[in-house]
């Protein structure tokens, strides 16, 4: 089944779902599961400079065998980068790991610290034609009003945040739809929440369109106009998952589904203390 896409405010039209990397191991097994991804009808991968595997995603893609402008390929910079000169280099190292010429999607990873000098790096990177979209990632309506000035002068085409049942994000839904921002949910299957997993409403419907569960929450998602990329390293999971487009919730169905929200999520990027703690979590040039 063809994978149908979104069109950003860019022009450019991203897959509706995608194969997230975030925490499997640069050890040849991000190697495998984008390989049987790819595989499996998968043209869109998602990355982060910190999650230490754009090498062995961009390794993928090469040995593919797959035309490099079928595959929509996102990284994201991470924090320590943000001074211009230090996000110049950020984007031409990430461009080397990978291998590619261009990145289809760069985002700003954590809204802190710096954001002005890397947005107007990743900016210009986009102009010179290193990058064909840019976007951030984390971005709150509180987030989004101390930064708005620069983002409004260059729009983001995405923004991707924690989405699922529990935390639809409605509030700041509300800000990017007036500046035509598409979301992006990173854990659209709650991290394998188990009460989520068990919400009556949710099996209700896998039983009535013999899905799983995590496919109604998927499907949901995708019918929010969210754009989803689950993460697996099991082969059947990552056939399922993308397994969505041949069926449709009602309007009622995603109504029932809309009153799960639970208006927060597990992350809460608003929090004191959470911009130190990310820029303490590691360091991105530590094997440079």
């Amino acid at each position: 089944m063809m994978v149908e896409t979104f069109k950003l405010n860019d022009g450019n039209k991203i897959p509706a779902i995608g194969f997230g990397v975030f925490q499997i191991p640069a050890d040849g097994s991000t190697y495998k599961a984008v390989s049987q991804a790819l595989k499996l009808g998968y043209r869109h991968i998602d990355t982060a400079v910190a999650y230490f595997n754009e090498a062995e995603v961009g390794k993928v893609i090469r040995d593919s065998g797959i035309p490099r402008d079928q595959i929509w390929v996102t990284s994201k910079m991470w924090l320590q980068d943000y001074a211009y000169e230090d996000a110049k280099k950020a984007i031409d190292t990430s461009l080397e790991k990978l291998g590619l010429d261009y990145i289809d999607l760069y985002l700003i990873h954590q809204p802190y610290g710096k954001v002005d000098e890397a947005w107007r790096a990743m900016v210009e990177a986009k102009k010179a034609g290193k990058i064909r979209s840019i976007g951030i990632s984390n971005v709150t309506p509180k987030i989004w009003d101390k930064w708005k000035d620069i983002f409004t002068e260059n729009v983001p085409s995405v923004n991707q945040v924690e989405f699922n049942p529990y935390s639809q994000q409605k509030e700041l839904r509300r800000v990017m739809a007036q500046n035509g921002i598409t979301l992006e949910a990173w854990a659209p299957l709650g991290e394998g929440n188990k009460d989520l997993f068990n919400e009556p409403i949710l099996n209700k419907l896998a039983k009535k369109y013999n899905k799983d569960v995590g496919q109604i929450m998927l499907r949901f998602e995708h019918q929010e106009g969210v754009i989803v990329f689950p993460k697996s390293v099991h082969e059947a999971r990552i056939k399922s998952n993308k397994d969505i487009f041949d069926f449709e919730l009602t309007s009622d169905e995603m109504d029932a589904i809309r009153v799960l929200d639970k208006g927060k999520g597990m992350h809460d990027p608003d929090a004191p203390g959470v911009a130190d703690m990310l820029l303490n979590a590691f360091d991105v040039h530590a094997n440079d």
